[in-house]
């Protein structure tokens, strides 16, 4: 059975599986997949520290419904086949996948443009938390 939009365990949400879920799932009528994978990063925004480790948490109920608003705004606004979006909460280093964003389309254009919308939306609308850990032994929490 194919993952649906939300949060998920770091150890529960196999983003190579999600994919090819996805990928065999598709309508005759999709021109396109695009997909956007974020991964934990190694220095700060500001880039004046390392960081050690990323922390992700989230209000799960609300992140939950959020994400799948925008996946069914998205789709609508869009004419998409199909949109998903999954993300990962609990201790990441940096390299490791964080989140995923998946948009099938009858073109590229619409595709693009609708996976630039929704990469946006999940970074503002869900309930989502992160800390950075840093090798200097601080932390901070990244809005």
């Amino acid at each position: 059975m194919p993952i649906s939009a939300g949060v998920y365990a770091k150890t529960k949400l196999p983003f190579g599986r999600v994919y090819s879920d996805f990928i065999s799932e598709l309508s005759p009528n999709a021109g396109c997949v695009t997909s956007f994978l974020g991964v934990a990063r190694e220095e700060s925004a500001e880039g004046s520290k390392k960081i050690k480790a990323l922390v992700m948490e989230s209000y799960e109920k609300h992140a939950n419904k959020m994400l799948l608003k925008i996946c069914i705004e998205t789709k609508r606004k869009y004419r998409l086949n199909e949109i998903l979006i999954v993300h990962a909460i609990g201790h990441f280093l940096p390299g490791e996948p964080i989140v995923l964003v998946l948009v099938s389309a009858p073109r590229r254009d619409v595709a693009f443009k609708a996976l630039r919308e929704a990469v946006e939306r999940y970074k503002k609308e869900p309930a989502l938390f992160k800390q950075e850990i840093y090798t200097d032994g601080s932390s901070d929490w990244i809005g």
